[in-house]
């Protein structure tokens, strides 16, 4: 097991493409780190170049203390697993898995122990004659992480391991890979598109876009503290719901949002916890609004000054939850993070309005909810849980401190204090 430590690394290829910008990142010895972003922002180029796969532009890699710049991947002590399972179709799971250490040329008692060691961790024991053909999908990926295994690496490197296998073994393997991670206690560097494998798997959780590390923490952290727009709208699902607002005064002295036609209070506690805000009244700014924290005003004591109306577009029943969405007329957020959520979830930034033009908002309500789509909707809102952005930055509003430049928190989980 070995810390890992990558000191202002970069990749630029030699069409001049920047693949990865000045990264700084330090995996504890032990640690399972999830690499996190939409396709292009330079998670699999960086995992690679701790892998050796990659040479790297400039920069410094350490792994174990030892620095890895010129050192061969065969050399660095680390084990990959890919997004294809990369498994010999003629030799059995035993063979599959004992070749690395048959490459070592290490004793056969030794390979026979460490593979049934291995196979045992995995659930694999009773596959070991047979061939990948005659396995599924999920035991395929066990194989591959079996190779893995009986080397006891000091790293291991997963790049998008799960891609392949349908939703249900998905959730299934990543149950797995928690569960086998904390066991053998590796440092564990893995990449995913998918922020909801980022936020279960990871000890600490690092968010990239376009070759730049935007936040890296806690799972929980980046949810209820992202430093900007992009990762506010890349952690969650549904997306946070962003839009345009307004804060000013009310005539007995507390304040009020204002989202289009809509007016909501905004209860002194929110100015306590963010007093950046202060200096945003009378100003636009960028809300940003969770689905969970919205509900059917009807299931709740709805707080007075703490409710949206308009009417149901669509109303999805989840069985554990309902997703409604319903439009206000506050402007939709147009900015260059928001473009790149958009490219990434495939549709175009403006696509969430509904006829009206209004913005479409999503909220997650209780399953009792007697709300039906085209009906009207009454929601009430957490306003102590909505977020606040500057919208020249994107950053999230804090204190002066760190207004525009994200919460303290964020600046230390990523180096810079």
């Amino acid at each position: 097991m070995a810390e890992v430590v990558l000191r202002d690394v970069s990749k630029i290829y030699a069409d001049g493409t920047h693949a990865v910008r000045g990264l700084d990142l330090s995996i504890a010895d032990g640690e399972f780190l999830v690499l996190v972003g939409p396709s292009g922002c330079g998670k699999t180029t960086a995992l690679r170049m701790v892998a050796g796969l990659e040479e790297i532009t400039s920069g410094e890699i350490r792994i174990g203390g030892r620095v890895v710049n010129d050192v061969p991947p065969r050399d660095r002590d680390v084990a990959m697993v890919f997004q294809s399972y990369a498994l010999y179709p003629h030799l059995s799971v035993r063979e599959n898995i004992a070749f690395g250490l048959r490459l070592r040329k290490l004793p056969k008692d030794e390979i026979n122990r460490k593979v049934q060691e291995a196979a045992k961790i995995l659930g694999l024991e009773e596959y070991l004659d047979r061939k990948p053909r005659n396995l599924s999908g999920g035991q395929r990926q066990r194989v591959a992480m079996g190779r893995a295994i009986v080397r006891k690496p000091q790293v291991f490197l997963m790049d998008e391991p799960l891609s392949n296998l349908d939703a249900k073994l998905r959730v299934q393997m990543r149950a797995e890979i928690a569960r086998i991670q904390r066991r053998l206690g590796v440092t564990t560097i893995y990449v995913t598109h998918d922020q909801t494998e980022a936020m279960t798997l990871g000890d600490r959780v690092a968010v990239m876009k376009k070759g730049e590390l935007q936040q890296v923490d806690a799972p929980q952290v980046l949810y209820d503290y992202p430093v900007n727009l992009f990762v506010a709208g890349f952690i969650g699902s549904p997306a946070m719901n962003l839009f345009e607002g307004r804060i000013t005064t009310a005539g007995d002295g507390t304040y009020q949002l204002l989202a289009g036609s809509q007016r909501l209070l905004i209860e002194p506690k929110v100015f306590e916890a963010r007093p950046a805000l202060y200096a945003y009244l009378d100003r636009p700014v960028i809300v940003g609004l969770r689905p969970e924290d919205m509900e059917d005003a009807s299931l709740v004591q709805a707080r007075e000054g703490c409710t949206l109306t308009s009417t149901a577009d669509l109303v999805e029943a989840m069985g554990s939850d309902v997703l409604v969405h319903f439009g206000i007329d506050a402007p939709k957020v147009v900015t260059d993070d928001t473009k790149e959520l958009a490219r990434d979830a495939g549709t175009d930034v403006l696509g969430a309005l509904d006829e009206r033009g209004h913005s479409v908002l999503v909220a997650r309500f209780s399953p009792r909810t007697r709300v039906r789509e085209g009906g009207p909707v009454t929601v009430h809102v957490a306003t102590d849980r909505l977020h606040f952005f500057d919208p020249k930055t994107g950053t999230s509003i804090w204190n002066s401190e760190t207004a525009g430049a994200g919460t303290a928190s964020a600046r230390r989980s990523t180096g810079e204090g």
